[in-house]
């Protein structure tokens, strides 16, 4: 059994939770009760207790906050100031968020179950770095002048697509905020963002700070709310240009499907994954058990390009075996706030049960339970590190994304059988490879059909770097330039020469 944080009542002595100031829609540089007055009410998952009661936004709601992103789109300052003043505003963002980062940490900690040192220390900083790099994209925007082969005067003009729909998990809840809204922001186009039900602290509060920054009124609005409601409702709106979502291939499924019937906006997607690490016979065993371990207990598991499919050599895999369920069962699981725990509870009850009808299934399939399995402690969501070995390809727990702490292990002979199996998957977001070999690094990585390789490293991430899968884990990609570009059309304009001495 996992180690369990001694204090494991609560009592909330490593910090002072912050008093939940945001709990309404906002829309239009307002927070605003839902249409309908209803509310949702939010919980902690280390408690299983009630946080707070959220407005509950729907289809009308959303229909309010297109009209005030509209009216903004065509009429208001932020697509018509230069770059270089939208970055400003951007920058003071990032200024604010920084200037309360550790009240923010402890709402995604209290919504989330995230660790609270990592969302100080990782996630937040990550967030504000994603919205300065696209504020110092936001003057740097520009179309071609073409060298034609008429008399014409020939350029194109890059123009933001306009209203964007924005859908985000509740695994990421502050870095998916950014990765969404600052590239669209930069272009010039207003947002309709709607956080996961799960997790809509951090984003209200960040919509607080917008406003504080400058952000004009009706250019962000952030629905919390239902999938089922407010994100179908983005999804089919007539009055939305193009929509981005992360979360299951299933919903993605949905959203594709709204945005075809309703009026053909372009979507962006970023979705599920069952993500393989490869390890070599010449890999560093100490360093591999550290990387799988890592990749799949990172986040409590609860990460879309987890390495929730270890594949080992045959020659080290005893080896390997010995020494991941030893750091397994000594893995801390306990209070997020913590500073000693590495592994806080799951997001959810329903997400929680899921888990756990996964291990469950994977013993009756007849997979080995080598450790863990079970729930922790008497009360909030938390899991054991858990690890499958004897797996076959076939089974749901090889096949299916989890999106917990449970590692598939097996073992491999040959370079052709792992990439085969590597490959035998629906999804294609992520994979690994740990290996001292640069020609097998070489070969690996160019056969496996996933957007994101990582050899020798995990989450190796760069906002520079453009991120997305392959297959049914979606397309479309975030960060770089390229997801700057999913906000912008290009125009083409054309204007006759005449008697002009050159072309």
């Amino acid at each position: 059994m996992s180690n369990l944080s001694n204090d494991h009542n609560h009592k909330d002595s490593f910090i002072n939770i912050p008093t939940i100031k945001f709990t309404k829609l906002f829309i239009n540089g307002e927070f605003v009760d839902s249409v309908s007055g209803k509310t949702f009410e939010t919980v902690d998952p280390r408690t299983e207790e009630v946080i707070t009661e959220i407005a509950e936004g729907t289809k009308e709601d959303v229909g309010i906050a297109v009209k005030a992103a509209r009216e903004a789109f065509d009429s208001g300052p932020w697509p018509r100031m230069t770059g270089a003043e939208r970055a400003k505003i951007m920058l003071k963002w990032a200024e604010l968020i920084d200037e309360n980062i550790e009240e923010i940490a402890a709402l995604d900690t209290i919504d989330g179950g995230k660790l609270y040192s990592w969302c100080k220390a990782v996630d937040i900083p990550a967030a504000t770095n994603i919205l300065r790099y696209y504020a110092g994209a936001a003057d740097k925007i520009h179309g071609q002048v073409f060298k034609t082969s008429r008399n014409l005067h020939l350029y194109t003009l890059m123009e933001p697509v306009g209203v964007v729909g924005q859908i985000i998990p509740w695994n990421f809840p502050t870095i998916m905020f950014f990765t969404k809204a600052s590239p669209a922001l930069a272009a010039g186009c207003t947002v309709v963002l709607k956080p996961s039900e799960q997790t809509p602290l951090s984003a209200l509060f960040y919509a607080h700070l917008a406003k504080l920054a400058g952000v004009p009124d009706g250019v962000l609005n952030v629905i919390p709310g239902l999938g089922s409601n407010a994100g179908a409702a983005i999804s089919s709106h007539m009055d939305i240009d193009a929509v981005s979502f992360t979360g299951s291939t299933e919903t993605g499924r949905q959203v594709m499907k709204a945005a075809a019937m309703s009026n053909l906006k372009p979507v962006s997607l970023e979705l599920g994954g069952k993500s393989p690490v490869l390890i070599f016979d010449d890999a560093d065993v100490d360093e591999a058990v550290d990387l799988a371990l890592f990749g799949i207990l990172h986040n409590k598991g609860e990460i879309c390009v987890a390495f929730s499919r270890v594949y080992v050599q045959e020659g080290i895999y005893d080896k390997f075996e010995k020494k991941v369920l030893e750091k397994a069962k000594n893995w801390v699981v306990g209070d997020p706030f913590d500073p000693k725990v590495q592994q806080g509870p799951q997001t959810s009850k329903a997400q929680f049960d899921k888990i756990l009808s996964y291990i469950e299934h994977g013993k009756k399939e007849g997979a080995t339970l080598l450790t863990g399995g079970k729930k922790v402690g008497n009360k909030g969501y938390y899991i054991e590190p858990t690890i499958f070995t004897n797996v076959k390809e076939d089974m749901l727990v090889s096949q299916d994304e989890i999106f917990g702490p449970v590692m598939v292990l097996s073992k491999f002979k040959t370079i052709e059988e792992a990439i085969k199996t590597a490959n035998n998957t629906r999804y294609g977001l992520a994979a690994g490879i740990v290996t001292k070999n640069m020609d097998i690094a070489n070969t690996v990585s160019r056969s496996i059909h996933a957007g994101i390789i990582w050899i020798n490293c995990f989450f190796a991430f760069d906002i520079d770097c453009p991120f997305g899968g392959f297959k049914m884990s979606g397309f479309g990609k975030d960060y770089g330039l390229e997801a700057l570009h999913k906000y912008l059309q290009a125009k083409s304009v054309a204007t006759p020469i005449y008697n002009s001495p050159w072309l």
